[in-house]
């Protein structure tokens, strides 16, 4: 519940988040980049920068592996995960794709040469556009039900404490009654997630033809936590949110309402599980034979930390439970896709190995 307090301005989450995040002594300009606090799946494992390459080299078959093919890293980071599947592709493919790392921080030193640097996606992508953890770190405003049943917009001050201000109106109230409608009870809260909806529909519109891929911890419809989900990240753990630029800021995402939002004309989205997608792309957990150990035992160790690692990528309660929105983008129709593990129509074409590697 909001905490009402006198000391120092106000304002809603959004625009204090904004700042704290990515002004100019904000979080994310920090030299020391967000691997310092807190952990992804790009940097649990290159198992992770593996699969998303084979998931582009099913996007240029699906394309007719066209002379120049894109891989769009948006919320690049430190250029992680735009080095890792660089590193993975198979030559063919290496050498026309052209890299995109999209992120507000400079760049850093050491970086693949081959990696372009950018602050803004290109403005025509044919390829794969990849959203990992970044729609989460678009501030939005938070709203919370006073006492008379009403959603107010919460406001708050540097330190971090809150008050209720104005009723929240106009396209935030519509947007809260369409994808999170709040019961009249005090002290429910929501997150306003229209500023990542207007985010991903201005991504996903510069994508010419391919794959536009969100990952994020999520909710859909019918699963909306009560009590919103904003949260706080420093030297590895989790911190209560303070807007301040000492920490990051984060919120999960209503990839159901960024699905809704796709420019008109786009079909075929949908959302799901990381461990579902992971599974499909060949990231499994499986153990290897124990055979293996005393036939090749250097192997074997090998597999087995193969094996830990994708675990922690696909685990239950973990990174496995991040959401994977998917929105195609004129790819042919009819194309053989491949399944999702829980046993639906997935958007992955299926390409056998020795067209990948």
């Amino acid at each position: 519940m909001a905490v009402s307090s006198n000391d120092g301005e106000r304002r809603g989450w959004r625009a204090a988040a904004e700042e704290a995040l990515y002004g100019p002594e904000g979080f994310y300009r920090r030299p020391e980049g967000p691997a310092a606090h807190f952990r992804t799946s790009v940097h649990a494992s290159p198992l992770f920068a593996g699969a998303v390459a084979r998931l582009l080299c099913r996007v240029d078959r699906l394309l007719g592996r066209p002379a120049e093919l894109d891989f769009v890293d948006m919320a690049a980071g430190r250029g992680e995960l735009a080095g890792g599947v660089l590193a993975a592709l198979p030559g063919e493919v290496a050498g026309r794709v052209r890299v995109h790392a999209v992120e507000i921080a400079g760049r850093p030193a050491g970086l693949d040469p081959r990696i372009a640097w950018r602050g803004e996606p290109p403005e025509r992508i044919c390829g794969l556009l990849f959203a990992n953890e970044w729609l989460d770190n678009v501030p939005v405003d938070v709203a919370e039900v006073d006492r008379d049943g009403v959603p107010r917009r919460v406001l708050v001050g540097r330190d971090g404490t809150e008050r209720l201000g104005e009723p929240v109106a106009g396209e935030d109230a519509d947007w809260l009654a369409r994808w999170w409608p709040l019961p009249a009870e005090p002290g429910l809260r929501a997150e306003i997630g229209l500023p990542r909806d207007t985010a991903w529909a201005r991504a996903v519109s510069r994508l010419a033809r391919g794959l536009a891929v969100a990952v994020d911890y999520g909710h859909v419809s019918g699963e909306r936590p009560w009590y919103g989900t904003l949260t706080g990240f420093r030297d590895g753990r989790e911190t209560a949110p303070v807007p301040d630029g000492s920490c990051d800021l984060t919120a999960h995402v209503a990839l159901d309402a960024c699905a809704a939002a796709a420019p008109a004309g786009l079909t075929g989205a949908r959302v799901l599980t990381q461990r579902e997608a992971l599974r499909a792309l060949g990231v499994t957990g499986a153990r290897p034979p124990l055979t293996l150990a005393s036939e090749r035992p250097a192997d074997y160790v090998r597999a087995l930390a193969r094996a830990g690692q994708a675990a922690e990528l696909t685990a239950p309660g973990g990174l496995g439970d991040f959401g994977w929105l998917l929105q195609p983008v004129r790819l042919p129709d009819g194309a053989e896709v491949l399944p999702d593990t829980a046993g639906g129509a997935g958007l992955f074409v299926d390409v056998p190995d020795d067209e990948e590697h």
